[in-house]
């Protein structure tokens, strides 16, 4: 086992008291992560800071896609249409280990929905607003090809479909490698530490942060603030960000009950609702609504749960899942820009960068799959604030960390294993069993048995983190009560 990449949490924790940075960002979601990287690698004194775990928010919640996003073609954003789809692809060249290529079946039936022919023209326009270099070209279906790649599909009044390509994706471990990379390059990424407050001082800012799991205080010196918080953003002090809070949940169920051989679309109104193959699971979703509680709060409603398999069941009819099916679930939100009106369906997924204070910028909306480019354009402005002149953003062409690094890191969940959580703790900042079980491996969504795996796992995790039985016993118990699993006993030893 090589030695660990992140420096102890105490080393850190100084680090960021002692360093005069040149731009603090607050919030490790994906954006955060990518702004973090980008500074780094041109050459900025940078740090990171969230209250939470890394991609604790939306950035570990979402359907897991690289895409431009087929349906906004009808509401007419044909610009955020090109740069999502533009960006698809370079994350697939930077990070090819979290982009698999997946075939998207969108099923079209007589009198009902969207006609054959609209999607036909909108597929195309899909592969032309790539470069005409999507991952591979959109063509036309017939009934019996339809059937084919998606089993037990309804068939009465099915004329046919299209298939066109996006990919899937890992979005939490999309987040840990890209700050693994920022670490690389030198940036200073430290999780459970809360910002608090920031003060206008000279030509900078002198804020004040808080270690959450001792509740000491420290304080933090940096010539600029990015606020990439997503739901939490209008939350902070100085920050001019007003949002509009949209959930969207998914389903994983066993691949055996709805054995697709390639993602299905299903048109539900103005929403899409995706069948995704992952492994041998597959996930479902996504539902769109309105959401005003903390973010924090958001969960899985019986309601939602309902409308998804209700709209799953129509669209397979022999599948007849019920909620025993249903092996792990989550919900997340969008932080979407506020607009006067409109659902939420309707509200753009474009990305807006504003500066409310001399040195301080707000990062809001946007999409994971346009995480990089939001990121090169934050750190465009910081650096004209700082009048340097630095190497230009590289983010694009170089690799998000090297093919040999990619061994705990996928699509799907490693196998469970010592080595693996080891892995986790020593390179990868897991502070607790919650950390480890869902963002790091992704074992608590993919495995029917998480609760007893998780047993073994903080086990494990006491050996590498230096837990004794006590914290081992917290930490299960914590878990479980995150994820609503029936209190298990720790292992001895």
């Amino acid at each position: 086992m090589k030695p660990p990449l992140n420096n102890p949490r105490p080393v850190l924790l100084q680090r960021l008291g002692n360093t005069r940075f040149d731009v603090l960002v607050i919030g490790g979601g994906i954006v955060g992560s990518g702004i973090a990287r980008d500074a780094a690698m041109r050459g900025l004194h940078t740090g990171l800071v969230d209250r939470h775990d890394f991609a604790f928010g939306t950035s570990s919640r979402s359907s897991r896609l690289l895409h431009g996003g087929l349906r906004y073609l009808e509401q007419g954003r044909i610009g955020l249409v090109r740069e999502a789809s533009l960006e698809k692809k370079v994350i697939q060249r930077i990070a090819p280990h979290l982009a698999r290529p997946l075939g998207f079946v969108f099923p079209s039936y007589c009198g009902q929905g969207r006609p054959l022919w609209q999607l036909r023209i909108g597929v195309q326009l899909y592969d032309l607003l790539c470069g005409g270099r999507n991952f591979a070209p959109s063509r036309g279906l017939n009934p019996v090809e339809t059937t084919a790649s998606l089993p037990g599909l309804k068939s009465t009044g099915l004329a046919g479909s299209v298939r066109y390509f996006d990919a899937l994706t890992n979005d939490a471990r999309l987040v840990i490698d890209t700050l693994r990379s920022a670490a690389q390059h030198g940036a200073t990424v430290a999780n459970y530490v809360q910002f608090l407050n920031a003060f206008r001082e000279g030509d900078g800012w002198r804020c004040l942060l808080e270690n959450r799991l001792t509740g000491e205080g420290l304080t933090v010196r940096t010539r600029t603030l990015v606020n990439a918080t997503g739901p939490w953003a209008q939350s902070l002090p100085h920050s001019s960000v007003k949002l509009r809070l949209s959930k969207g949940i998914h389903l994983v169920v066993d691949r055996s009950r709805l054995p697709v051989n390639e993602a299905a679309v299903l048109a539900e109104g103005k929403r899409i609702l995706f069948v995704l193959p992952w492994g041998e699971r597959v996930i479902i979703g996504t539902t769109d609504t309105d959401y005003t509680d903390a973010p924090e709060n958001v969960s899985v409603l019986p309601a939602d749960v309902n409308y998804v398999l209700h709209a799953v069941n129509q669209a397979f009819p022999a599948a007849r899942l019920v909620e025993h099916d249903i092996i792990s679930r989550w919900a997340g939100l969008r932080p979407l820009v506020a607009q006067a009106d409109g659902s939420p369906s309707d509200v753009s997924r474009a990305h807006e960068i504003h500066a409310p204070a001399p040195g301080w910028w707000d990062i809001t909306g946007g999409k994971l799959t346009t995480y990089r480019l939001m990121a090169e354009q934050a750190v465009d402005r910081v650096i004209r604030h700082l009048g340097r002149t630095t190497p230009h953003c590289r983010t694009a062409s170089e690799p998000l960390l090297p093919e040999s690094e990619h061994i705990f890191s996928g699509i799907e969940p490693p196998p469970f294993s010592r080595e693996a959580v080891a892995h986790y703790a020593q390179h990868e900042w897991a502070v607790s069993l919650e950390d480890l079980m869902i963002r790091r491996s992704g074992w608590h969504y993919y495995h029917p048995d998480a609760a007893t795996k998780s047993v073994q796992a903080a086990t494990w995790m006491g050996e590498f983190a230096g837990w004794p039985q006590a914290r081992q016993a917290v930490e299960l118990a914590a878990y479980q009560q995150t994820v609503g699993l029936q209190p298990l006993q720790a292992a001895a030893g």
